[in-house]
């Protein structure tokens, strides 16, 4: 059973806000969150800044440490920060708490949105979105609003540099895990030599949020409310955003729904170049939705393990684990003519 600290965070939020007195109330873990702990918590706050009722909620660690490529809260909240000063719609991040000494987990408060993230609720129930084109379109122009961030940016300083050539260097990273896993893994080592051979020159590299998906962005009252998971961001190429949304891994139950199983692909398309400015080359996507299949496979073997090894015990971390075989088939399936 996972516990919430709250009187370490309540001390936290008190001394942040310069309130008189913090209680928390309504403390609730979210579901999902392989990766970090998303918790709802209700702040009533007297005296300092915030007096009054906040909803928010409270992004941590897990238990257990995370996917090796993931960012840590210290740098996840300073994306965030960038990106709403952006014009993002993402939740508003309010306070970071690093502890130095390391006895406890990082964390960050960010304000509470609302509506759902439940990737098959969004895809099956109508009712969240019924408009789906305006969905598309929006969640188009919220890509390209992310993709406004160019380097170099002083307060993204702690991202590594920007690659040369983004496709070969994400090659790269996921070659070099392979190389040094116990398990042999045939196919994804053919689909990481096709996208060697066939890797596309990137004319521009921009901030990627690096798993831009249904699931994690909210929608409620017919609009989306926030984007969500910002551990896998850094400079790429912003096709690797598009063909992570387009790929068929990520359609859940609507695999003719190209747009995130949400909507057609032409609609997204239009959102992100309205705002943008900017024409897709289509030619590319497909490339990096190829990607998106081999990336996903790593980072399922990944978590897997974490559930094998005995670090975290999860039916979610062993149930991913489990999807590797379907993400080979479609790698051979989109690789087999070329």
């Amino acid at each position: 059973m996972k516990e919430f600290p709250k009187e370490n965070v309540a001390q936290f939020v008190k001394e942040v806000t310069g309130a008189q007195k913090v209680e928390l109330s309504n403390i609730c873990l979210l579901s999902g969150g392989a990766i970090q702990e998303n918790w709802l918590v209700d702040f009533d706050i007297e005296g300092g800044d915030y007096t009054g009722m906040l909803e928010c909620v409270v992004r941590r660690d897990s238990s257990a440490s995370g996917v090796a490529i993931s960012h840590g809260r210290k740098e996840e909240f300073a994306l965030l920060k960038r990106v709403f000063e952006a014009g993002v719609t993402v939740p508003e991040p309010l306070w970071l708490s690093v502890d130095d000494s390391g006895t406890e987990a990082p964390f960050f408060v960010m304000r509470r949105v609302n509506g759902t993230a439940s990737a098959h609720t969004i895809v099956k129930d109508m009712s969240y979105v019924p408009d789906r084109v305006r969905l598309a379109e929006d969640l188009g122009r919220e890509l390209a609003r992310i993709h406004s961030v160019t380097p170099p940016d002083k307060a993204l300083d702690f991202l590594p540099d920007p690659p040369a050539q983004p496709a070969l260097s994400q090659v790269a990273k996921l070659r070099g895990f392979l190389d040094e896993h116990h398990t042999p893994y045939p196919v994804l080592e053919w689909g990481l030599r096709w996208l060697e051979r066939n890797a596309p020159i990137t004319p521009k590299v921009t901030l990627c949020h690096g798993d831009y998906r249904t699931g994690n962005y909210m929608v409620d009252k017919e609009r989306v409310t926030g984007i969500l998971d910002w551990e896998f961001t850094g400079w790429s190429d912003p096709l690797e955003d598009i063909g992570w949304f387009c790929a068929k891994c990520w359609r859940f139950s609507r695999p003719d729904l190209e747009a995130g199983g949400i909507g057609n692909r032409e609609d997204f398309y239009r959102g992100y170049e309205q705002k943008s400015g900017s024409a897709i080359d289509r030619s590319q996507v497909f490339y990096w939705e190829v990607m998106a299949h081999l990336n996903w496979a790593v980072i399922a073997i990944q978590q897997g393990e974490r559930h094998c090894s005995g670090r975290e015990k999860s039916l979610l971390l062993a149930l991913t684990s489990h999807i590797v075989p379907e993400l080979e088939w479609n790698i051979l399936k989109m690789t087999e003519k070329s």
